[in-house]
């Protein structure tokens, strides 16, 4: 991100407040909010529009039942963005930079080229996600609505000039803004508290349709782009000057991901939830964004749509954003230059703009670029979990033997759903799996 020293900017008079916390001059809640920031903009992530679309297909085809899968995929988020970020304040690398330094140059090539394709099914999602809701809501073509997601994210994108503070205050305010739709949601519908309670912690996997769910779930919420970026946020910080420092601002840093984190939980727990208890009992066929609002206006009323929308334009405007920091991030990281932040914007969004321009269904896209995701993911939590647990690269800060087996289990699961929905794909019979 780009500096702004000698000026008395935002970000600057919050640099300086930082430093004064690390030397035991501020204490308070005050103090502790100066180092929010990485996992909220990092947290936007888990509530971006593929959410939306996954989320919807889980509540209203299986009801409560796939809770737990949200649950779980938000645990391992939690796990993997402390990683980053702490892999980010030790070294003062970013993921992709480490992958570079450290990796051999085909592994680094093929990384970066499978990382450039997660950004473009990840700005996919974004950009539909953005352009249905102003579609939507504005009664305007899908393709104007694209344009119009392109043009407030290239404009949101120019306050990154003024410092790391501005960005996260806007996104930040995103991220509320979807909260507060959702928690006015759950009062709307009639939710079955009971059930969704016990479907959270119950695991249960009904057919072979809801496993190709789960893990667009899992793919749409612990993102591959978002472990990348995390890294690379805490950089553009206030860099630790000795090893008490950096303890501080780890200890900073893993409140901040347990609490951003947790909070996009509950509102991919509260997308879920709605959708199970708007369209389980007699509209279990609305699996598309564009079905699920027009439904939503007879069953709870035109507020609860307009809500949705709302949510959903945030949604994908500040996830967009997001993205494009993290796609320039991670291909500079790889290829080790920069380039212009609207080369970067037209490289991801130009895939979007196909697959609209050729008619493909849009909620459809969504899911499946979820999936793609999914299958991408294994690439960085791989990376991560190599590096935070060797000594050379983070010295007393290396990962603890209970963090490496969470880790290591995290990434077992998101590989054995990856190997389990490929079997299924082409046709090969599970144990104990139903047909349908």
């Amino acid at each position: 991100m780009n500096s702004t020293a000698g000026k008395n900017t935002l970000t600057d008079r919050t640099t300086v407040a930082i430093r004064d916390v690390l030397a035991g001059k501020r204490r308070g809640l005050r103090s502790a909010l100066l180092f929010a920031g990485p996992a909220v903009i990092a947290s936007i992530a888990y509530m971006d529009p593929g959410n939306f679309a996954t989320n919807i297909q889980a509540g209203s085809q299986f009801g409560y039942t796939l809770l737990w899968v949200v649950l779980m995929a938000n645990v391992i988020a939690m796990l993997f963005q402390a990683l980053s970020a702490k892999l980010g304040i030790v070294t003062g690398r970013n993921l992709a930079e480490m992958c570079r330094e450290q990796l051999p140059r085909k592994a680094v090539f093929v990384m970066w080229c499978v990382s450039e394709v997660a950004a473009m099914a990840t700005d996919l999602a974004e950009f539909l996600g953005g352009a249905i809701g102003l579609a939507l809501l504005f009664k305007m073509p899908l393709m104007a609505g694209m344009a119009v997601t392109a043009v407030v994210t290239y404009g949101i994108l120019v306050f990154e000039k003024g410092g790391y503070r501005p960005m996260e205050i806007i996104i930040g305010g995103l991220v509320a803004v979807i909260g507060l739709c959702y928690l006015v949601e759950l009062f709307i519908a009639p939710v079955a508290w009971g059930q969704a309670g016990l479907h959270s912690i119950l695991p249960s996997m009904p057919n072979r349709e809801a496993l190709t769910v789960s893990v667009g779930i899992v793919g749409a919420t612990v993102m591959p782009h978002a472990i990348y970026l995390h890294s690379g946020l805490t950089q553009g910080r206030t860099p630790a000057s000795d090893a008490s420092e950096h303890r501080a601002l780890l200890r900073f840093s893993n409140r901040e991901v347990i609490v951003a984190l947790f909070f996009a939980g509950l509102v991919n727990m509260a997308m879920v939830i709605m959708a199970s208890a708007a369209f389980h009992a007699g509209h279990r066929d609305v699996a598309e964004i564009e079905t699920a609002y027009h439904t939503l206006t007879p069953l709870l009323g035109a507020g609860a749509a307009a809500v949705f929308l709302i949510s959903l334009i945030s949604s994908g405007i500040s996830s967009s954003v997001v993205g494009t920091m993290a796609g320039q991030m991670i291909m500079q990281g790889f290829v080790g230059f920069r380039i212009p932040v609207w080369v970067r914007r037209l490289v991801t969004m130009v895939p979007a703009f196909v697959v609209v321009g050729l008619g493909v269904n849009a909620t459809q896209a969504l899911v499946i670029s979820q999936v793609v995701l999914s299958f991408a993911l294994p690439i960085p939590m791989v990376a991560l979990v190599l590096f935070t647990r060797r000594k050379d690269i983070m010295g007393e800060f290396v990962n603890r033997r209970l963090t490496d087996v969470a880790a290591i289990a995290a990434t077992v699961v998101i590989l054995a759903l990856n190997a389990v929905l490929l079997l299924q794909s082409f046709g090969v019979s599970i144990p104990g799996m139903p047909a349908s």
